[in-house]
């Protein structure tokens, strides 16, 4: 992960090491930063699809309202990964298009 460590003039109060998964994939970030944040640190940079075009978006306004970080998670898809915190275990996915909701009859 690449975070910033120290800075001159803020002061940084992380949470816990905790694990999520992204595609599939283990990653490290910490509890309670933004999901985007952990992503980004971890070098993911490409969170969803376009639905006409499939064009990549990823990381743009950071404070929840344009839906470039829109991201399906623990199952839900559309959720602004730029103002969710983190939490253990997460399970974050690409969103290709709209995203969908599961209609629980699987």
């Amino acid at each position: 992960m690449e975070l910033i460590g120290e800075h001159p003039i803020l002061d940084f109060q992380r949470g816990e090491k905790v694990l999520f998964f992204f595609d599939g994939k283990e990653m490290e970030g910490y509890e309670g930063e933004p999901i985007a944040m952990a992503l980004h640190a971890n070098g993911v940079r490409v969170y969803r699809e376009t639905e006409k075009e499939h064009r990549p978006r990823g990381f743009f306004c950071a404070i929840g309202k344009c839906s470039s970080c829109f991201m399906v998670v623990d199952g839900v898809p559309n959720v602004r990964t730029c103002i969710t915190p983190l939490k253990p275990g997460m399970q974050v996915e690409t969103q290709h298009g709209n995203g969908s909701v599961p209609d629980g009859k699987d």
